[in-house]
């Protein structure tokens, strides 16, 4: 459990949120596992997961993007707005991030590579893994066989949203994307933030 939640957190696609709550259910039908050491090797795994991935975007990620950003996009003017995010909205990013598959993977690494504060970091990343291991954990504890019931539907309802949620992001961000780039622009020229 640790493990996978870890390497996933630290940005490799893996499936820690189903090993989570499949270990829940067993633990829940079965007893022979504690949900409590259950819990707390997903929390684990995913707060020291999340720092490497930290650590991994702070030391590579900017490098990387500005090498090979143009390839997909990402230039200097992406990469100042997207520290300019992490500035403004980089706790929720990483708090929520937890919560949402494909951000759960890339949070950390993106929020290292934005430069976001380390202490800030440690502390919504902690708060979101705790949080995430402890919903999904008890959630799959108690309602074990009634979310086996139901995760075909709600799997196709969750999907459905996100879809939607992709799509209203991306328009959101179509409609602002030049207004949030002369916020960063801007923000980064005052002279207080130079050299």
């Amino acid at each position: 459990m640790f493990v996978v939640v870890a390497l996933e957190s630290a940005g490799v696609p893996l499936p820690g949120e189903t090993m989570l709550v499949g270990a829940a259910i067993y633990a829940g039908h079965s007893g022979n596992v504690r949900i409590d050491l259950i819990i707390l090797a997903a929390a684990a795994g995913a707060i020291i997961g999340d720092n490497i991935g930290f650590w991994i975007g702070r030391e590579f990620g900017v490098n990387l993007l500005m090498r090979y950003g143009g390839h997909v996009g990402v230039g200097p003017p992406q990469l100042r707005l997207g520290q300019y995010l992490f500035m403004r909205w980089g706790g929720a990013i990483v708090f929520f991030g937890r919560f949402v598959a494909l951000l759960r993977i890339l949070a950390a690494v993106l929020a290292g590579a934005n430069h976001f504060d380390p202490l800030k970091f440690l502390f919504y990343n902690a708060a979101g893994g705790i949080c995430w291991s402890l919903l999904f954990g008890l959630g799959g504890y108690v309602f074990g066989v009634a979310i086996n019931r139901i995760a075909g539907p709600i799997g196709w309802i969750g999907l459905a949203g996100a879809v939607i949620g992709v799509v209203a992001l991306w328009r959101y961000w179509k409609i602002n994307e030049e207004r949030l780039m002369k916020e960063a622009e801007a923000h980064f020229a005052r002279p207080e933030r130079r050299g």
